[in-house]
């Protein structure tokens, strides 16, 4: 039983889940001012969204991932489930999501957790195929969970604040493919997906990874701006925490950047993230 639930969890890319679960709880704190019984239902809704969705993302790119190094060990091209039961899987993990969201949050949340289901597995995953800048609307994926929970409380999403928060999100996205990429992208080519390594090398990508890490870290000094920051403190730290992003990433300027220096970019952009949503998160809560 543990072990088939850890497929199920492997299947579903369980560390994602667990970030997009934690940004949808950022959205509904920042929304409300509080932690409550209200947030669990669309957490675990957008959860169990984000685990069938990853499956289901499995399951279209099955014959892909059999070609690259990075994917060839996941559950189904390693023959440790089958196809068809991954995609049950994926359509029960889907259906769980939709009825916990249906039932715990309001019409919008609901909508905006179902369009996050469709612009990945349905827009996104087909981009891939056909264009080496799909991570740009693909990063549309990133910024609709915090404003299901912003949703869940306000019953709005088109005011200053949230749409700030859902830019911001959007912002980050972007250089976390990217940085995905430069360390994987050799995977990508062998795959047959179109790369933009494929029009740019590793040196110049680096480069326009940077750009957009710069962009996310000037993002978030703005969002004290936009009421999203209530302290001296958290304006602080978020500055800090920007500067040190910017610090971590210069590498990927340097001539003689390699797979190490992404690796260690990559795991930067991912702690800047949790980093952030921790601190305006403490502060909507200290300072209601």
């Amino acid at each position: 039983m543990i072990r088939w639930l850890e497929l199920v969890l492997e299947l579903g890319k369980f560390r994602i889940a667990q970030l997009v679960a934690l940004s949808t709880a950022t959205g509904y704190v920042l929304a409300s001012g509080k932690i409550s019984g209200g947030m669990v239902l669309p957490v675990i809704g957008i959860f169990f969204l984000a685990l069938g969705s990853g499956a289901l993302n499995q399951y279209q790119e099955r014959d892909s991932d059999k070609l690259m190094p990075r994917t060839k060990a996941r559950p189904i091209p390693s023959g440790r489930l089958s196809s068809s039961n991954a995609l049950l899987i994926s359509y029960n993990l889907l259906l769980f999501g939709v009825l916990i969201l249906y039932i715990g949050t309001n019409q919008l949340a609901f909508c905006l957790g179902i369009l996050t289901v469709v612009w990945y597995n349905g827009v996104y995953t087909y981009l891939k195929k056909i264009t080496s800048w799909a991570a740009i609307p693909g990063s549309l994926i990133g910024s609709l969970p915090p404003l299901v929970g912003w949703a869940t409380v306000t019953g709005e999403i088109f005011s200053p604040q949230p749409l700030f928060l859902g830019l911001f999100f959007f912002i980050w996205q972007i250089p976390h493919f990217w940085l995905l990429l430069l360390n994987s992208g050799d995977d990508y080519v062998k795959a047959g997906y179109p790369s933009l390594l494929n029009l740019m090398d590793r040196r110049q990508l680096g480069r326009l990874t940077f750009i957009w890490i710069v962009a996310t870290a000037v993002a978030i000094i703005f969002l004290p701006l936009f009421g999203l920051g209530k302290s001296y403190v958290a304006y602080f730290l978020l500055f800090l925490t920007a500067i040190l992003l910017v610090g971590n990433s210069v590498q990927l300027l340097y001539p003689q950047s390699n797979k190490f220096s992404f690796i260690t970019a990559f795991k930067g952009i991912n702690i800047f993230i949790l980093i952030v949503m921790l601190l305006l998160t403490i502060d909507r809560l200290v300072m209601t």
